[in-house]
Protein backbone atom coordinates (compact mmCIF):
# COMPACT_ATOMS: atom_id res chain seq x y z
CA UNK A 1 0.00 0.00 0.00
CA UNK A 2 1.33 3.46 -0.83
CA UNK A 3 0.12 6.00 1.35
CA UNK A 4 0.80 10.17 0.67
CA UNK A 5 0.62 12.61 3.65
CA UNK A 6 0.12 16.16 2.41
CA UNK A 7 0.13 18.87 5.54
CA UNK A 8 -0.01 22.34 5.86
CA UNK A 9 -1.64 24.95 7.31
CA UNK A 10 -5.50 26.05 7.23
CA UNK A 11 -6.60 27.71 3.55
CA UNK A 12 -3.55 26.03 1.78
CA UNK A 13 -5.88 24.20 -0.56
CA UNK A 14 -4.87 20.75 0.91
CA UNK A 15 -8.21 19.12 0.51
CA UNK A 16 -9.40 20.22 -3.00
CA UNK A 17 -5.87 19.13 -4.59
CA UNK A 18 -6.27 15.60 -2.43
CA UNK A 19 -9.28 14.86 -3.46
CA UNK A 20 -8.43 15.58 -7.08
CA UNK A 21 -5.12 13.83 -7.27
CA UNK A 22 -6.74 10.74 -5.30
CA UNK A 23 -9.25 10.45 -7.71
CA UNK A 24 -6.72 10.67 -10.69
CA UNK A 25 -4.73 8.16 -9.21
CA UNK A 26 -7.36 5.66 -7.93
CA UNK A 27 -6.57 6.13 -4.39
CA UNK A 28 -8.77 7.20 -0.66
CA UNK A 29 -9.18 10.42 -0.40
CA UNK A 30 -9.14 10.89 3.48
CA UNK A 31 -9.88 14.48 4.82
CA UNK A 32 -8.80 14.33 8.57
CA UNK A 33 -9.02 17.58 9.26
CA UNK A 34 -13.18 17.05 8.44
CA UNK A 35 -13.17 14.71 11.01
CA UNK A 36 -11.48 16.96 13.85
CA UNK A 37 -14.67 19.85 12.25
CA UNK A 38 -17.12 16.95 12.81
CA UNK A 39 -15.62 16.42 16.50
CA UNK A 40 -16.00 20.46 16.97
CA UNK A 41 -19.33 20.67 15.32
CA UNK A 42 -20.39 18.27 18.01
CA UNK A 43 -19.24 20.28 21.00
CA UNK A 44 -20.66 23.40 19.51
CA UNK A 45 -23.82 22.03 19.29
CA UNK A 46 -23.63 20.15 22.86
CA UNK A 47 -22.63 23.93 24.30
CA UNK A 48 -19.14 21.95 25.63
CA UNK A 49 -16.49 24.74 25.65
CA UNK A 50 -13.86 23.21 22.86
CA UNK A 51 -10.98 24.23 24.94
CA UNK A 52 -11.91 22.29 28.08
CA UNK A 53 -10.25 19.06 27.46
CA UNK A 54 -11.92 17.43 30.45
CA UNK A 55 -15.17 18.32 29.30
CA UNK A 56 -14.21 17.14 25.89
CA UNK A 57 -12.96 13.79 26.70
CA UNK A 58 -16.15 13.05 28.68
CA UNK A 59 -18.29 13.51 25.52
CA UNK A 60 -16.06 11.89 23.07
CA UNK A 61 -17.98 8.40 24.04
CA UNK A 62 -21.22 10.26 22.84
CA UNK A 63 -19.28 10.68 19.63
CA UNK A 64 -20.17 8.42 16.23
CA UNK A 65 -18.20 9.60 13.24
CA UNK A 66 -18.31 7.64 10.11
CA UNK A 67 -16.69 8.57 7.10
CA UNK A 68 -18.16 7.27 3.15
CA UNK A 69 -17.58 8.41 0.07
CA UNK A 70 -20.58 9.46 -2.04
CA UNK A 71 -21.52 9.13 -5.66
CA UNK A 72 -20.16 12.67 -6.33
CA UNK A 73 -16.88 11.70 -5.35
CA UNK A 74 -16.74 13.54 -1.88
CA UNK A 75 -16.26 12.99 1.39
CA UNK A 76 -19.30 12.64 3.55
CA UNK A 77 -19.61 12.73 7.21
CA UNK A 78 -22.08 11.50 9.68
CA UNK A 79 -22.45 12.47 13.34
CA UNK A 80 -24.60 10.14 15.23
CA UNK A 81 -26.00 9.56 11.58
CA UNK A 82 -26.75 12.99 10.61
CA UNK A 83 -24.83 14.23 7.51
CA UNK A 84 -22.86 17.10 8.22
CA UNK A 85 -20.61 17.29 5.64
CA UNK A 86 -21.85 21.33 4.83
CA UNK A 87 -22.08 21.84 8.49
CA UNK A 88 -18.41 20.99 9.26
CA UNK A 89 -17.56 23.77 7.21
CA UNK A 90 -18.98 27.03 8.48
CA UNK A 91 -16.22 29.53 10.09
CA UNK A 92 -16.86 29.23 13.87
CA UNK A 93 -16.95 25.13 13.50
CA UNK A 94 -13.25 25.82 12.35
CA UNK A 95 -12.12 27.32 15.54
CA UNK A 96 -13.74 24.73 17.99
CA UNK A 97 -12.14 22.24 15.22
CA UNK A 98 -8.97 23.73 16.06
CA UNK A 99 -9.29 23.83 19.70
CA UNK A 100 -10.43 19.77 20.28
CA UNK A 101 -7.59 19.04 18.00
CA UNK A 102 -5.16 20.47 20.40
CA UNK A 103 -5.54 17.68 23.16
CA UNK A 104 -3.93 14.66 23.03
CA UNK A 105 -6.49 12.51 24.39
CA UNK A 106 -8.85 13.55 20.81
CA UNK A 107 -5.87 12.83 18.87
CA UNK A 108 -5.81 9.67 20.45
CA UNK A 109 -9.01 8.59 20.15
CA UNK A 110 -8.76 9.64 15.97
CA UNK A 111 -5.29 7.86 15.67
CA UNK A 112 -6.01 4.02 14.90
CA UNK A 113 -9.02 5.25 12.59
CA UNK A 114 -6.80 7.06 10.39
CA UNK A 115 -3.43 4.41 10.11
CA UNK A 116 -6.54 1.48 9.93
CA UNK A 117 -7.48 3.29 6.60
CA UNK A 118 -3.84 3.50 5.36
CA UNK A 119 -2.73 0.07 6.07
CA UNK A 120 -6.32 -1.31 3.88
CA UNK A 121 -5.83 1.09 1.19
CA UNK A 122 -3.36 2.98 -1.13
CA UNK A 123 -4.36 7.03 0.90
CA UNK A 124 -3.96 10.28 -0.23
CA UNK A 125 -4.28 12.01 3.73
CA UNK A 126 -4.17 14.98 4.40
CA UNK A 127 -4.19 17.40 7.91
CA UNK A 128 -1.70 19.07 9.84
CA UNK A 129 0.44 16.27 11.60
CA UNK A 130 -0.05 13.17 8.99
CA UNK A 131 3.20 13.21 7.99
CA UNK A 132 5.12 13.93 11.59
CA UNK A 133 2.34 11.95 13.51
CA UNK A 134 -0.46 9.58 12.05
CA UNK A 135 1.70 8.34 8.93
CA UNK A 136 5.39 8.94 9.68
CA UNK A 137 6.48 6.48 7.42
CA UNK A 138 4.30 7.53 4.50
CA UNK A 139 6.22 7.07 1.07
CA UNK A 140 5.79 10.77 0.24
CA UNK A 141 5.28 13.57 2.16
CA UNK A 142 4.14 17.19 1.35
CA UNK A 143 4.41 20.32 3.03
CA UNK A 144 2.20 22.33 1.33
CA UNK A 145 1.78 26.23 2.22
CA UNK A 146 0.92 29.58 0.91
CA UNK A 147 0.96 33.05 1.70
CA UNK A 148 -2.17 34.00 4.33
CA UNK A 149 -3.42 36.67 2.52
CA UNK A 150 -3.69 33.91 -0.73
CA UNK A 151 -5.04 31.19 1.64
CA UNK A 152 -7.64 33.56 2.79
CA UNK A 153 -9.19 34.75 -1.25
CA UNK A 154 -9.23 30.85 -1.57
CA UNK A 155 -11.47 30.60 1.27
CA UNK A 156 -13.57 33.43 1.20
CA UNK A 157 -14.48 32.34 -2.58
CA UNK A 158 -14.69 28.75 -0.98
CA UNK A 159 -17.66 30.13 1.15
CA UNK A 160 -19.05 31.97 -1.03
CA UNK A 161 -19.52 29.43 -3.62
CA UNK A 162 -20.83 27.52 -0.54
CA UNK A 163 -23.87 30.12 0.28
CA UNK A 164 -21.98 31.35 3.28
CA UNK A 165 -20.25 34.53 2.40
CA UNK A 166 -17.68 36.65 5.00
CA UNK A 167 -15.74 39.23 4.66
CA UNK A 168 -11.92 39.40 3.17
CA UNK A 169 -10.62 40.95 6.95
CA UNK A 170 -12.59 38.23 9.04
CA UNK A 171 -11.53 35.33 7.04
CA UNK A 172 -8.30 36.35 6.83
CA UNK A 173 -8.16 37.17 10.80
CA UNK A 174 -9.31 33.28 11.56
CA UNK A 175 -6.96 32.04 8.93
CA UNK A 176 -4.12 33.88 11.20
CA UNK A 177 -5.38 32.70 14.38
CA UNK A 178 -5.92 29.14 13.17
CA UNK A 179 -1.75 29.63 12.15
CA UNK A 180 -0.88 30.25 15.43
CA UNK A 181 -3.46 27.80 18.01
CA UNK A 182 -2.32 24.72 15.20
CA UNK A 183 1.30 25.86 15.54
CA UNK A 184 1.84 26.59 19.14
CA UNK A 185 -0.50 23.50 20.70
CA UNK A 186 1.15 21.12 22.72
CA UNK A 187 -0.43 18.14 21.03
CA UNK A 188 1.22 17.37 17.39
CA UNK A 189 1.94 20.90 16.55
CA UNK A 190 1.53 21.80 12.64
CA UNK A 191 5.12 21.38 11.39
CA UNK A 192 6.97 20.30 8.41
CA UNK A 193 8.50 16.92 8.26
CA UNK A 194 12.03 16.83 8.23
CA UNK A 195 11.67 14.33 4.95
CA UNK A 196 8.66 16.28 3.59
CA UNK A 197 9.30 18.54 0.15
CA UNK A 198 8.23 21.88 0.61
CA UNK A 199 5.44 23.43 -1.62
CA UNK A 200 4.26 26.89 -1.88
CA UNK A 201 1.38 27.69 -4.09
CA UNK A 202 0.84 31.25 -3.49
CA UNK A 203 1.93 32.25 -7.16
CA UNK A 204 0.26 28.86 -8.71
CA UNK A 205 -3.21 28.24 -9.80
CA UNK A 206 -4.84 25.02 -9.38
CA UNK A 207 -3.83 22.79 -12.31
CA UNK A 208 0.24 23.97 -11.56
CA UNK A 209 -0.07 22.78 -8.09
CA UNK A 210 -1.77 19.85 -8.65
CA UNK A 211 1.31 19.06 -11.58
CA UNK A 212 4.01 20.29 -8.97
CA UNK A 213 2.43 17.30 -6.67
CA UNK A 214 2.07 14.64 -9.09
CA UNK A 215 5.69 15.58 -10.03
CA UNK A 216 6.62 15.30 -6.52
CA UNK A 217 4.80 11.57 -5.97
CA UNK A 218 6.18 10.56 -9.48
CA UNK A 219 9.98 11.13 -8.02
CA UNK A 220 9.02 9.41 -4.56
CA UNK A 221 6.90 6.29 -6.11
CA UNK A 222 8.51 5.71 -9.53
CA UNK A 223 5.35 5.78 -10.27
Amino acid sequence: MISIAIDGPSGAGKSTLAKSLAEKLGYLYVDTGAIYRTIGLYMYEADIDPKDEAAVMAALPNVEIRLSHGEDGLQHMSLNDCDVTEAIRLPHVSMCASAVSAHPGVRAFLLEMQRELARTNNVIMDGRDIGTVVLPDAQVKIFLTASAEARAQRRMKELEQRGTPQPFEEVLQDIQQRDYNDSHRAAAPLKQAEDAVLLDTTELNFAQSEEAILKIIRERTGK
